[in-house]
């Protein structure tokens, strides 16, 4: 038995806009300098992932990505600086919440070490 916590960022209205999964495809932009590629190696469809990424950028209010269309070096995309921001105080508050909660655990449920 254990406990899981999730960790998403909600807008004003209540929506899921960012977690695990929009964090996932910004860590899949950087390795493969494209959307559509961070999109494929997840096994998601590219429209989702433009989706998802655009969604939290309106929430945000900035952009989490730079987009260059094709040409001859072709397309590709990469994370802004705000982007990175972003996903770091993401993924440092997510640790913390986890770290806490399982501490929390341990507390309630001594029996379960």
């Amino acid at each position: 038995m254990k406990a899981v916590t999730k960790i998403v960022i909600i807008d004003d209205n209540g929506e899921k806009f960012f977690g695990e999964g929009p964090a996932r495809l910004m860590h899949g932009i950087e390795e493969t300098g494209s959307l559509r590629g961070a999109a494929m190696s997840m096994g998601m469809a590219y429209t989702k992932a433009l989706k998802l990424i655009g969604n939290a950028e309106k929430v945000l209010g900035f952009p989490l990505t730079e987009r260059v269309t094709g040409g001859i070096k072709g397309g590709g995309s990469r994370i802004t600086p705000k982007g990175k921001e972003w996903l770091t105080k993401y993924e440092n508050y997510r640790d913390a919440c986890m770290a806490a909660s399982a501490r929390l655990y341990m507390e309630f449920f001594p029996e379960q070490q």
